[in-house]
């Protein structure tokens, strides 16, 4: 696979979070007894609302505090411009859009850097290939489904 190609992957992932997240924060939002305003205050504590959504929200909140410094040390090696703005919009946007944006851009930094070679390719053995699939596959088919409940 190409690196064009992985980023163009990575970009389609950070799409498909963009409208299952937000799809679900507008309704949250506009739902809320006292409108826009009153739902953004309601989102927080509705985090904690249970056993099941505090144990997803310490989830993707300590992996996301992992993530980002992943993202700012891979930023200082391959001097990946606007790190910051990357980890900033992960709490504005969602992190589920904005760590496949920036590794989109890594993999448009990688390519750069061996674009004497032809780019670079990502190769990867039929095993890692199924795993993704067979991962990744029940994955996009919950956030469609999220998108039409």
């Amino acid at each position: 696979m190409s690196r064009t190609a992985l980023a163009r992957l990575y970009v389609a992932i950070a799409a498909l979070a963009l409208i299952a997240t937000w799809r679900q924060n507008i309704w949250f939002l506009l739902e809320g007894e006292r409108g826009v305003a009153g739902g953004l205050v309601d989102f927080w504590p509705a985090l904690l609302a249970n056993r099941a959504t505090t144990s997803i929200t310490v989830d993707i909140f300590l992996f996301g505090l992992a993530a980002v410094i992943w993202m700012v040390l891979e930023a200082r090696r391959l001097e990946i411009r606007w790190v910051w703005a990357y980890v900033l919009l992960s709490f504005a946007i969602a992190i589920s859009v904005t760590f496949p944006l920036f590794l989109a851009a890594r993999e448009h930094r990688l390519a750069a850097l061996a674009a004497p070679e032809g780019g670079g390719q990502v190769r990867l053995p039929p095993r890692d290939l199924v795993g993704l699939a067979l991962l990744g596959a029940p994955i996009v088919a919950f956030s469609l489904y999220s998108l039409v409940r």
